[in-house]
């Protein structure tokens, strides 16, 4: 079989997982600045092949992408048939194939890269269906909770099949199955205009001072691995760092309160933030009609939040990485974080060769 490759371009970061005889021989993200051009995606790709080595020569390839959204293209059709043409370019026409969703009959489809700009609406942000509908194959019911460094997603399955209310970022941010909430880049000040701190109220200062990086840093739950991205200050990402850019929030210098304080502060944003993220998870299954059995799958850099949204909602819960055909445990992790690029890859192996 050839080595095949499946991509997610985001806004952020680029995300790839290799597969060799149909099993997840490595998986790899790089940061991506897409919105700074196109150059950007080139040298992340450079960076994730020579990762790969040599086991990635000859490849494959299939995309997904939620890039599109980047303020670098004029609109999301032009976002796709720049990022379709831009892979294409590199690989070969005959080597790349782009994922897609006929979102009337819940089927997905395949494009080549020189039809991207006229189905640019079945490919653009489909990559949460991929890992959907990857996760639907093994399980009968449940929900998909993909929480990543900026979005989380969450995906109900029913009898096998994938059973989303909405279609596109537009419908799933009014349904709730898309927000936009991370674990690494997330403003700390979207996270609500007040926080207690030292036993009083405080209204926040509405500036890019902070990240949710910042927060689970401090709480001890984020793999630096999956930090990836400076920090808002462009500064250290040491603890000394941490409770700086914390207590600009709230119009402090981190000498002007102790350890334990900003400590306590990381808490209770993360209150907040699983809060909103639990609020807006608890319609899924409820819409969906799933019983209180359907397990919550755990994908992304942010699945360390799971085990708690599982128990608030009374639901059991699996880890995506676990429902995969892994050369190595050591990949699971990776492809944890990076789950549509793992799963749009396996789909793909399951469906055909590009060549034909």
């Amino acid at each position: 079989m050839t080595p095949l490759i499946g991509w997610d371009i985001g806004g952020a970061h680029l995300k790839a997982a290799l597969l060799v005889q149909g099993q997840v021989q490595a998986v790899v993200q790089r940061p991506c600045a897409l919105w700074l051009g196109l150059d950007r995606l080139a040298a992340a790709m450079d960076a994730v092949l020579q990762t790969m080595g040599p086991a990635a020569a000859g490849a494959d390839h299939v995309v997904t992408m939620t890039g599109e959204l980047a303020d670098g293209f004029a609109d999301r059709q032009d976002g796709v048939a720049a990022l379709a043409a831009h892979v294409a370019d590199r690989f070969g026409e005959a080597h790349v194939r782009l994922f897609g969703v006929d979102f009337q009959a819940a089927q997905i489809r395949w494009h080549r890269a020189a039809d991207a700009r006229a189905h640019w609406a079945q490919i653009a942000s489909a990559n949460w269906w991929a890992t959907a509908q990857y996760a639907a194959q093994a399980v009968p019911q449940g929900v998909l909770v993909d929480i990543g460094s900026t979005t989380s997603d969450f995906i109900a399955i029913l009898q096998h099949q994938v059973r989303a209310a909405g279609h596109d970022d537009h419908s799933r941010l009014a349904t709730g199955e898309l927000l936009y909430h991370g674990v690494v880049r997330t403003p700390l000040c979207a996270l609500g205009p007040r926080i207690e701190f030292r036993g009083r109220h405080h209204n926040l200062m509405n500036e890019f001072f902070a990240t949710s990086a910042d927060v689970y840093r401090l709480t001890g739950e984020l793999d630096l691995l999956h930090d990836q991205h400076p920090a808002a200050d462009q500064g250290a990402k040491d603890l000394a760092g941490t409770r700086q850019r914390l207590a600009r929030m709230v119009g402090l210098d981190a000498r002007d309160a102790a350890p334990g304080d900003w400590q306590e502060l990381a808490r209770r944003w993360r209150e907040r933030q699983i809060d909103e993220i639990a609020g807006n998870l608890k319609r899924v299954p409820e819409a969906a009609g799933l019983d209180a059995t359907a397990p919550l799958v755990a994908a992304g850099c942010g699945a360390f939040l799971v085990p708690e949204l599982a128990a608030r909602l009374g639901r059991p819960w699996v880890l995506f990485d676990s429902l995969l055909p892994l050369a190595d445990a050591s990949c699971g992790p990776w492809a944890r974080v990076c789950a549509p690029s793992v799963a749009v890859a396996c789909l793909w192996a399951e469906a055909g060769t590009v060549g034909e």
